[in-house]
């Protein structure tokens, strides 16, 4: 070894002890798992397109009977399943075991009891709640689990209410899709004014959560003298079970959300819609309206006044949060980065959900269906972050009640745009009648959130809480808006929210609107690095052919 190589190889020496000392093994390392890919971004991948309307159950659109419970027609693509309907009007203790077996509610999610006041429908009520994790981390590879497409490809973690269930929380052996029973926004709850309710949490999560019934009458302490108002101090812990006592006297629309974290269990989904209905005689009420939209069996109340229902719930994510339970499967770890190093002050919302979709799933399930000369009962819910502006094109609905409080004739107004406040809730009288103030006429109208975030899906437009109003004789079979071929093709393919395609590149605008192509390169830079490159190759080799020779001699 010549005297110039020593210096080198002191060099090569310090460089290997400094990799050395950056490997060295560590008493604690950072716990973590590689994150799923939660947002479609492959656009070479096949199956990017996907059918507007798969009509799996084309059978749950019509109207038909079931244990005696009569369920309205529902023309949507995606009809609420009619078994789940009958089970939530009759209670899981009083429908047949061929009606529980097509459903996946356990046989005590729902029990109804004693007619205590002697008017033909049950007055005590036992409802049994889940909190159930969509789209979360597995140990068992890098995907998402019971998974739940808001949107085509977009998968955001997030936590729901769902009523007790039973069998497998996927749709099959085969899948990583949820069951229907499990999905967004947490499950509409309906009792009778007067009713005596039971609402258990068993909680079966791996983090503390409460029930807090938000505007709904109630006491601050049950029976037996435990919490009764679901607030942080009380948290029902993993493994744990509590039950909230009510016999609420006041009817109308109010909320139910976690009282943990709240500001980062609410945005993770953890919310619902909390209806008491006005007291009637045989007043059998659907207790769950399971993703919300139409109301199958609406109540006698409003039966009086309106030719159907329809629930409202408008919901926001922020991906960040949403993102730290597919990041770990660990609680300690989730609890850690969602409680201290997330900081919700610096959250925003990147999600916008009506009825746990964005469209344009919204078009498959979240229709509200009209004809002429009807009145509909819309109870809206926002439990965004930020305020709604709801604007109905074609239509003025009336606002006639706000936070489950009615309003009197002389203060009902309406209006084409509705604000609606944060966990704020209205309840809306839409008229059809074609007089040109509340309503245009017969149509695919459209309604959307007018604060221009509302209709994006992480910054896509077209996407949020669009949806549509729509005339029945406009729809097809399927329940899909007729004459929209062309648009609904482009935006059900899973590249539009990936950002991956151009979104005017359609014919001879190809070229103009399409994405830029290739350009010359800089020959220049070109020449200059293949010179370089070249010269630090030939150096090399020289020093290597001067190396061998000095060893041989």
């Amino acid at each position: 070894m010549t005297k110039r190589l020593i210096p080198l190889f002191i060099i090569l020496s310090i460089l290997l002890i400094g990799v050395a000392v950056f490997l060295v093994p560590r008493v604690r390392e950072e716990a973590g798992v590689t994150p799923p890919e939660t947002v479609y971004n492959r656009s070479g991948e096949a199956g990017g397109t996907e059918k507007p309307c798969p009509n799996d159950h084309p059978e749950w659109r019509q109207a038909q009977e079931i244990d005696g419970v009569r369920i309205e027609e529902s023309l949507a693509c995606e009809p609420d399943n009619p078994y789940d309907v009958a089970a939530a009007v009759k209670g899981t203790n009083n429908v047949s075991m061929a009606t529980l077996m097509q459903t996946h509610l356990a046989q005590d999610a729902l029990t109804l009891s004693d007619d205590l006041d002697g008017d033909g429908d049950p007055d005590i009520i036992r409802i049994k709640l889940e909190v159930v994790e969509l789209n979360g981390a597995t140990p068992d590879g890098n995907f998402p689990i019971n998974t739940f497409d808001i949107a085509p490809g977009i998968r955001p973690g997030l936590w729901v209410y769902a009523p007790k269930s039973r069998g497998m929380a996927l749709k099959n052996f085969n899948s990583t899709q949820a069951n229907p029973l499990l999905r967004a926004p947490s499950p509409v709850i309906r009792v009778e004014q007067g009713d005596r309710v039971y609402v258990t949490l068993e909680n079966t999560h791996y983090l503390p959560h409460t029930i807090h019934l938000h505007g709904v009458d109630h006491p601050w302490m049950t029976a037996d003298g435990k919490d009764n108002d679901g607030v942080e101090e009380h948290a029902v812990f993993p493994g744990q079970i509590h039950t909230y006592e009510i016999r609420p006297r006041h009817a109308g629309t109010m909320l139910y959300h976690c009282h943990v974290q709240t500001a980062q269990h609410y945005l993770m989904g953890l919310n619902g819609l909390f209806v008491v209905e006005e007291n009637r005689p045989n007043n059998w009420v659907q207790t769950f309206n399971v993703g919300a939209g139409q109301v199958r069996h609406p109540s006698v109340a409003v039966r009086e006044k309106f030719n159907s229902e329809y629930d409202l719930f408008y919901q926001s994510l922020d991906k960040q949060l949403s993102q730290i339970v597919q990041d770990s499967n660990d609680p300690r770890l989730i609890s850690k980065r969602m409680s201290r190093e997330y900081n919700m002050t610096r959250s925003s919302e990147n999600y916008f959900m009506l009825n746990g979709r964005s469209f344009p799933y919204t078009v498959r399930d979240g229709l509200v269906l009209a004809s002429g000369d009807e009145r509909i009962k819309l109870r809206v819910a926002n439990a965004q972050r930020s305020s709604i502006a709801l604007h109905i094109h074609g239509h003025k609905p009336t606002a006639i009640a706000y936070d489950g409080v009615d309003q009197p004739e002389g203060l009902q107004v309406t209006r084409d745009v509705i604000e609606i406040a944060p966990a704020q809730r209205v309840d809306l009288s839409l008229n059809t009648a074609n007089d040109g103030l509340h309503s245009y006429g017969p149509g695919l109208w459209m309604f959307h959130d007018h604060v221009l975030t509302g209709t994006t899906t992480d910054g896509m437009e077209p996407g949020g809480n669009m949806a549509i109003l729509a005339y029945k004789g406009l729809l097809d079979e399927q329940g899909m808006p007729k004459g929209h071929d062309e648009l609904l093709d482009e935006i059900f393919d899973k590249n539009y929210y990936a950002k991956t395609q151009a979104l005017f590149a359609k014919e001879e605008f190809a070229q103009l609107l399409g994405d830029a192509g290739s350009i010359e390169p800089d020959m220049i830079r070109l020449i200059l690095f293949g010179l370089s490159a070249g010269l630090a190759v030939g150096l090399l080799l020289v020093v290597a052919i001067a190396v061998k020779r000095k060893s041989i001699q």
